[in-house]
């Protein structure tokens, strides 16, 4: 491209309305975008996004955090994605497993990045989560790893080793551990030690039920063990995050309580 054409190329996006592009994410099919303040509120969604959320028009979203149109557990790691991504880091299509509208779980690759102003301050974040199953190529992706993945997210209270994913799956152990670096970028025992201790932060949240109690559920024999697992994923003990959970709880209710 030439300098000149460089220029008025440029020129055409200065005078294009930030709106009017917003507005292009709407014709994205199965993928849902959206942009958020440095508050972690939403300040845009597109369409596939509002019909996801459940919450019908752009301004019930707007305004609203994750915690407004999430389960809680998904909600806390929405959120702490997003602490991470405000000071710096990037997403860049991570294959993971949400809540469909249906309250089923389905397969998502997420992208995200930090929104910068025109002086190059992080001001915000924005995204990007693409259904997976919608396309043939992302089908033939999670089929290489389904059988094994599935296993672990219903069996993950169990012992499971890595020889029972791999006859599960007709591989060798190598081959099982290649599989799962070149989908999910991790090998198949940190999988294994995620969802557990995904599922330990949601019992944590949305249970009264102690932490060793817990930490038993969730595959995890050593009480000890469990605690220095948590704090490295989630970066907080699991005492700690029931009790900022518990004030949370009392600063909504205290919030939501009519003063007259």
């Amino acid at each position: 491209m030439s300098i000149e054409s460089r220029a008025e190329a440029l020129d055409m996006l200065a005078r294009v309305g930030v709106d009017e592009l917003i507005k292009m994410f709407d014709l994205v099919p199965n993928t849902l975008f959206w942009i958020k303040d440095d508050q972690h509120r939403f300040i845009h969604a597109n369409q596939v996004f509002i019909d996801h959320s459940g919450m019908r028009c752009l301004s019930k979203v707007m305004g609203r955090t994750d915690y407004a149109i999430s389960p809680p557990h998904l909600a806390r790691q929405y959120t702490m994605d997003d602490q991470k991504v405000m000071e710096g880091a990037t997403v860049t299509n991570r294959i993971e497993l949400n809540m469909l509208s249906s309250g089923e779980f389905g397969w998502y690759s997420t992208s995200k990045r930090p929104l910068h102003n025109q002086q190059g301050e992080i001001i915000g974040t924005y995204g990007f989560t693409h259904h997976l199953e919608q396309t043939s190529q992302a089908l033939s992706s999670i089929e290489a790893i389904k059988a094994p993945v599935e296993f672990v997210r219903e069996n993950y209270h169990r012992d499971i080793t890595i020889d029972d994913l791999a006859k599960l799956s007709f591989l060798s152990v190598s081959a099982l551990e290649r599989r799962f670096k070149k989908h999910l970028s991790k090998t198949p025992k940190q999988f294994i030690n995620e969802i557990r201790l995904e599922n330990a932060r949601r019992m944590l949240i949305e249970t009264k039920l102690p932490i060793v109690e817990i930490a038993y559920q969730c595959g995890f024999s050593e009480h000890s063990y469990f605690s220095r697992q948590f704090k490295i994923m989630f970066g907080t003990l699991p005492s700690l995050l029931r009790e900022q959970m518990q004030r949370e709880g009392q600063m909504s209710k205290a919030n939501t309580t009519d003063p007259t």
